[in-house]
């Protein structure tokens, strides 16, 4: 009876936790919103077998949106538009929510929910532009912009998956992948995005020259590193998960966002910690009702 009672309480811990992790990453009315994208009827932008919704239904892509989010702001107008718009400081989870609920609906609901999201996001960039701290002019209806943040978004999603998920996809999959997220780019207002892998490896190659340390990137480094929207103990998971990102942050990249790379230690501590962090994040999220409701 005592061992009976213990895997009870371990389920309700573990139930909480999820409930806790869904309302900070989707928000409040986590169950309504996932209910409303997974089960309501209609056709979808993509069929149930293809890799952009193994990707992005992995828990691999908490580590791909950090990676995801500090690549971008290496790119000076890019990062000018989240300095002087995004209330990431103050309101942090509703940034992360009005992502995730973007990814979830293009990659997961009906047709025309995915294609409200979309109009919804590029109404929004219409209001973003500016002047840059260099003085350039910005906007986030250029397509050469989009297409970064598009990049560096699929880039991070794609390795992150590639290292920590249990299935890794194989060529056809990656490439697979590369082009179900040009669909929803050109959607968005994408010109010319990648469809492949090895067209991803040279589109991030091509900016390369255009990125470069600001303090608005330096600034975005440090809040996300070692300011994290919350309570003490949650920080501990959240370090670890971090450390984890920054170990599959390429080379290049290490220098303008301030971040060591001692690949050795990363090659034998941090991956394999990534491992573990998406795995106790799979353990958590999958409560004993989703695996009553799949069988």
């Amino acid at each position: 009876m005592k061992f009976r009672n213990k895997n009870i309480s371990i389920a309700q811990v573990r139930e909480g936790i999820a409930t806790e992790l869904r309302a900070r990453v989707v928000g409040p009315n986590a169950n309504q919103r996932e209910h409303e994208i997974m089960n309501s009827p209609g056709d979808r932008w993509f069929a149930e077998d293809r890799p952009i919704r193994l990707v992005h239904g992995d828990a691999s892509m908490f580590i791909g949106g950090l990676r995801a989010l500090l690549l971008q702001s290496l790119h000076p107008l890019a990062m000018a538009g989240v300095a002087n718009y995004s209330d990431y400081r103050q309101d942090p989870w509703g940034r992360l929510q009005r992502t995730a609920d973007f990814l979830a609906a293009t990659s997961f609901g009906p047709a025309d929910e995915a294609q409200r999201i979309v109009n919804r996001v590029k109404a929004v960039h219409v209001k973003v532009n500016g002047v840059a701290s260099d003085g350039r002019n910005y906007s986030a209806t250029d397509p050469h912009l989009l297409k970064w943040v598009h990049i560096a978004e699929i880039d991070s999603f794609l390795h992150t998956y590639q290292k920590f998920s249990r299935a890794p996809l194989d060529q056809t999959g990656r490439d697979g992948y590369v082009k179900d997220a040009a669909f929803v780019a050109r959607a968005v207002g994408v010109i010319d995005p990648p469809e492949s892998e090895a067209q991803l490896r040279e589109m991030i190659n091509s900016y390369r020259p255009e990125l470069k340390s600001t303090r608005e990137s330096r600034d975005a480094t440090k809040y996300l590193l070692f300011k994290p929207p919350l309570p003490g103990a949650a920080k501990i998971p959240y370090w670890l998960l971090m450390v984890a990102t920054v170990s599959t942050l390429p080379a290049w990249a290490r220098i303008p966002l301030r971040v060591g790379y001692l690949p050795v230690i990363e090659q034998v501590f941090f991956r394999p910690l990534g491992y573990l962090m998406t795995s106790a994040i799979r353990w958590i999220t999958t409560t004993p009702i989703d695996k009553s409701s799949d069988a």
